[in-house]
């Protein structure tokens, strides 16, 4: 069989190329949009009371599904309260106290933001991570977890939790109590029981129309801005505050959500596989060339033998 000459070679490189392209066109990127349709929580830090019963009934609520358990005080030897230092394995929401000065103190709500674009999503390679797009909620399936833990190196705002100390262990964050308190009473179960009224569940549309209203009709009472509005491509959990947000615990943020931008590589670079293919080409390309010369460099010795006759005969 007749080896492909170059121009063959380059001919048939080229229309795989096209063909790459046109697919990599076809199903081009498309840029994130906000989708206010989705539901989630408006927290006000300046109504929390720091009663702590989001956490309590959290806990209570989502206990046996979400394998969480009660975490003791180093003070209290009956077990008598719950008491978490900080998100763990074992608790979804928590409640802190920010205090700066006697004039400047506040309380703020930790649990998962459920971003609009979450990066959680994007790293997880088993898509144990999953954002519902009807309802936003971003949700986490144990039973295809690998336990890679990229979904925590990935979060900007450092919620998901890993069970280390467990024998079976999993992934603990915040899924607006999409299989227990939701779809029995159409509300989460913080929501549902803050005496303060600090916590508002609804359409992110909703939250952020009374959000702004709030800081329309009290401009000294809060900080100017609704995080998470735009942070990282918008989040479904947004706050209102009366302290500057990243001396709550809240990291500073861009706008454009990480996500974005790695996949805008994902779906441009790597889009079919273009780079591989034309790596892979690159190298088949020259293996052939190389073939070919060694190929042109024996009929050329074998020339030259036949015309010097045979070395070990005679003439």
């Amino acid at each position: 069989m007749a080896k492909p000459s170059r121009r063959q070679f380059l001919k048939i490189m080229g229309a795989t190329g096209a063909a790459l392209l046109a697919g990599k066109n076809a199903s081009a990127h498309e840029e994130h949009k906000i989708n206010n349709e989705t539901i989630g929580m408006l927290y006000d830090a300046t109504k929390c009371v720091g009663c702590k019963a989001c956490m309590s009934t959290c806990k209570r609520v989502n206990g046996d599904y979400g394998s969480l358990s009660y975490e003791r005080a180093k003070f209290d030897t009956d077990g008598l309260w719950d008491a978490p230092q900080d998100l763990s394995g074992s608790t979804r929401t928590l409640i802190k106290l920010f205090k700066q000065s006697e004039q400047e103190w506040s309380y703020v709500k930790y649990s998962c933001m459920h971003c609009q674009k979450p990066s959680c999503v994007s790293v997880c390679p088993v898509a144990a991570m999953t954002r519902d797009p009807e309802t936003g909620i971003v949700d986490y399936n144990k039973n295809t977890c690998i336990g890679c833990r990229y979904c925590q190196v990935a979060c900007a705002f450092n919620i998901p939790k890993f069970q280390w100390e467990k024998a079976i262990p999993q992934i603990v964050k915040c899924d607006l109590c999409k299989n227990t308190n939701l779809p029995k009473k159409g509300i989460s179960a913080c929501a549902e029981v803050c005496p303060a009224g600090a916590i508002m569940f609804g359409k992110r549309k909703d939250l952020l129309e009374e959000a702004e209203k709030r800081l329309r009709e009290n401009p000294g009472k809060y900080i100017n801005h609704i995080y998470g509005a735009h942070e990282v491509g918008g989040t479904n959990h947004i706050y209102l505050a009366g302290m500057q947000f990243n001396k709550l615990g809240l990291p500073t943020l861009k706008e454009e959500a990480p996500a974005e931008f790695s996949e805008k590589i994902q779906h441009t670079i790597y889009k079919g596989f273009i780079a591989p293919v034309a790596l892979y080409g690159t190298l088949c390309f020259i293996a052939v060339k190389n073939i070919k010369g060694n190929d042109e460099d024996e009929k050329g010795h074998e020339t030259k033998t036949d015309k010097g006759g045979d070395t070990n005969g005679t003439r």
